[in-house]
């Protein structure tokens, strides 16, 4: 059965930073699926929202303070309730791992998608999307030490353990990125071997269209059981 927080996921779509901090607040002070509803509040955040490294870091600070602010004063209390309260952020930590890898996987779907529309991409396009790609795993792993930075105490302490297992073992998104990274490089090494005047007329992905097909397919992400999502192919 799903939780309230997961019955409230709809369709991707945007959530202001502080209504994200707050649901996932709310989520962690619960303590009931913690992971699963952190991945579903990030996904719902981000669909439709471009592989833009600023929304990115709104979204990611956003989790990550908002699972700090409700262990806040349990981790304070005894013993048994501080280990709990480092169990509950390292799950909602894992959950937005997870989402992070889902994005990234998005990305790299609704350029194969696009590809498959015999659609070519624009140097700028692909250019945008391999810094983005780039770029997602250190903006993760910068975001959970800066929220450290300024936690007091246990709290602190137990972000900061949590960035440090991580830089060392590695996260899901880094392991879907280099996935994302190499169907990137593909497009750019197929876009220069196309000459500019070679007669093969191919309509350009935009970034709208990328997007859209994203949205659908994290809108499938977020309610895996619900009938098909993906956007019809267009004939722009």
């Amino acid at each position: 059965m799903r939780s309230e927080t997961g019955k409230k996921s709809e369709d991707a779509g945007h959530a202001e930073p502080k209504t994200l901090e707050a649901d996932v607040r709310r989520t962690v002070e619960k303590g009931e699926d913690i992971q699963e509803n952190v991945r579903r509040l990030t996904l719902t955040a981000l669909g439709g929202e471009p592989l833009d490294l600023e929304i990115l870091r709104r979204t990611m600070s956003a989790v990550v303070d908002g699972a700090r602010d409700g262990i806040q004063q349990q981790i304070q209390e005894t013993t048994a309730q501080a280990e709990m309260s480092r169990a509950k952020i390292s799950q909602a930590v894992a959950g937005l791992d997870s989402a992070l890898a889902q994005f990234a996987e998005a990305s790299k779907l609704a350029m194969e998608e696009a590809a498959g529309q015999a659609r070519k991409f624009s140097d700028e396009e692909l250019a945008r999307t391999r810094d983005g790609l780039e770029g997602l795993e250190r903006l993760f792993l910068d975001t959970l030490q800066g929220s450290a930075s300024t936690a007091d105490g246990q709290v602190g302490d137990a972000l900061r353990d949590l960035a440090q297992h991580m830089e060392r073992n590695g996260t899901a998104v880094g392991g879907q990125i280099k996935d994302a990274l190499e169907t990137v490089g593909r497009q750019i090494t197929t876009v220069g071997l196309i000459p500019f005047e070679s007669g093969i007329k191919l309509a350009v992905a935009s970034s709208d269209l990328i997007r859209k097909i994203a949205t659908g397919v994290i809108t499938a992400m977020i309610d895996p059981d619900k009938p098909d999502h993906s956007p019809k192919k267009s004939d722009d």
